[in-house]
């Protein structure tokens, strides 16, 4: 069986003024493009900031897992590969500043 994990950061537009970043919602799902999908519907909706409540999301780095987990011989094994991906409008130095921020 496969699955699909995400955790990461969200940027955000700050009532008042100013950018910040949060912990960003926790994603899991069945395939790769059901997890894009809630990513980026988490995104237009503002359901992704963990409820830190931005008045709008510019975007999100997020860490995504695979796990890909087989039964061979009655013994489980596990395999787990990661790569970090962004999503939503985030320039080049939005994503340097929240990688610096320790995504995965």
């Amino acid at each position: 069986m496969i699955k699909y994990k995400a955790n990461g950061i969200v940027l955000g537009n700050c009532w008042g003024g100013g950018i910040g970043g949060y912990p960003a919602e926790k994603f899991i799902a069945d395939s790769k493009k059901n997890l894009d999908k809630r990513i980026n519907a988490g995104i237009a909706d503002g359901s992704i900031d963990s409820g830190m409540g931005f008045e709008s999301i510019i975007g999100a780095m997020m860490c995504v897992e695979t796990v890909d987990e087989r039964t061979i011989d009655g013994k489980l094994f596990i395999a787990v590969d990661e790569v970090i991906q962004s999503y939503g409008d985030l320039s080049e130095e939005q994503e340097e500043f929240l990688l610096e921020c320790a995504v995965c």
